[in-house]
């Protein structure tokens, strides 16, 4: 495996090469990810951790037969970071992140017990579009509750690994030591970032075909007689789409699911981060986003808009779907029982602007259970003080409560 590209990038990013860079960025980075952006990136890592001493050997993992992910440590005088990035058969860059050098190894939550569950590969899918998962299924005979879980937005592994941290691992484990089956699957994103490109790519693409497959698959273990969707962030914004797609779903359970438009929370955002964590963005960003968020709600919105005019580079298909769709009516419309959980801490899906509307639209459910986790973030971390973006490189684990919420709500909800 060739890995001279990835140490070269990890090079001119030392050298502060940055548009060599830029220039290796695949069409969909580079409409994702404005003008100066990576500068500001390195410019803010290398202000926390100090002068860069050395380049490490790369490491790099086979995804696809198109694509390699690649991982190099950067070592700087106060503390490592590495840079992560996704090259396809063309030597040019997918993803691109910096994210502090890997420590230790995730271990299991406090309240997990692996001597009360085992877990198998399973694939999810058919073909090319097939992806790994991991069935955990709890010992004993059953019957038992089982959940399908869907990670937040992004190309996330079927862990939701972020960082340090792995917290649909933490989900799956602490649900599995209460008795109940858990499925969870690299995003189709995650494993064939170049999907995304598809002509008329959406959310619904992303998300409903592999989560309902889930679906039907856990509901063939014999133990377990019903099952659950369980969606964080966007995952929990798409998952009344799955239910309406796969009627066998018993049940929602939406953690963190945002309904404010994505182009509007993109720009509350941005102008969050202005203040929490201003090395990370800027007016010039904010300006980008409101710009492009503009462009999303114009009428001359079409699957013909370019990605470059709209937020993160996604096609105009994607905002069109992004746009007409409403996670709280569809579920509103569905006769599922529902959980919904949200951070009191979160600055991303927040109390003040999205949780208001799971309330008003699904006031009328007595089946619907809201509850806010008042000390957790957006990740179901707890915590004190503001949550920031640095927050997410702490090791850390989702908070026990959280399980507890949901484990006693899915037995509750049979």
């Amino acid at each position: 495996m060739n890995l001279g590209p990835a140490t070269a990038v990890a090079e001119m990013l030392r050298e502060e090469r940055f548009d060599e860079v830029e220039a290796l960025f695949a069409p969909p980075l580079r409409a994702a990810v404005p003008a100066g952006t990576l500068q500001a990136a390195w410019t803010a890592e290398i202000g926390k951790r100090g002068a860069v001493t050395g380049i490490g050997d790369a490491v790099a993992e086979t995804v696809t037969a198109d694509l390699v992910r690649a991982r190099v440590p950067v070592r700087c005088e106060g503390g490592d970071l590495t840079v992560l990035m996704s090259i396809d058969a063309d030597g040019l860059l997918q993803g691109l992140q910096l994210t502090p050098a890997q420590g230790p190894a995730w271990t299991p939550p406090p309240y997990a017990d692996p001597s009360a569950f085992t877990e198998r590969e399973v694939t999810i899918g058919a073909g090319s579009s097939a992806v790994p998962g991991t069935l955990t299924m709890p010992d004993g005979p059953g019957p038992r509750p089982g959940v399908v879980l869907l990670p937040g937005g992004g190309p996330f592994d079927r862990d939701e690994t972020s960082g340090p941290n792995k917290p649909l691992k933490d989900l799956a484990w602490g649900l599995a030591s209460r008795g109940v089956a858990v499925l969870r699957f690299d995003k189709i994103t995650y494993r064939s970032p170049e999907a995304a490109n598809a002509p008329g790519f959406t959310m619904s693409d992303e998300y409903v075909p592999h989560a309902t497959a889930a679906v039907r698959l856990l509901r063939r273990e014999s133990t377990v007689d019903r099952v659950f969707v369980l969606g964080h962030s966007m995952g929990g914004k798409v998952a009344p789409r799955v239910a309406l797609a796969e009627p066998t779903v018993s049940g929602l359970v939406v953690l963190a699911g945002d309904t404010q438009p994505m182009h509007h929370a993109a720009i509350r955002v941005a102008r969050h981060l202005m203040t929490t964590a201003p090395e990370l963005i800027d007016q010039d960003t904010v300006d980008l986003f409101t710009r492009q968020a503009a462009n999303v709600d114009s009428a001359g919105l079409s699957p013909a808009t370019p990605g470059t005019d709209l937020p993160f580079g996604f096609s105009g298909s994607y905002w069109l779907d992004q746009r007409g769709y409403d996670p709280v009516a569809t579920a509103a419309g569905l006769d599922k029982p529902m959980l919904v959980l949200q951070g009191g801490r979160d600055y991303q899906v927040t109390v003040e602007d999205d949780l208001p509307r799971w309330r008003t639209g699904l006031a009328h459910r007595p089946d619907v259970t809201i509850h806010v986790h008042a000390a957790v973030d957006h990740l179901f971390f707890p915590g004190t003080g503001p949550s920031t973006p640095a927050g997410y490189e702490e090791p850390n684990h989702v908070d026990a409560a959280v399980i507890d919420d949901i484990a006693d709500w899915l037995g509750e909800a049979g």
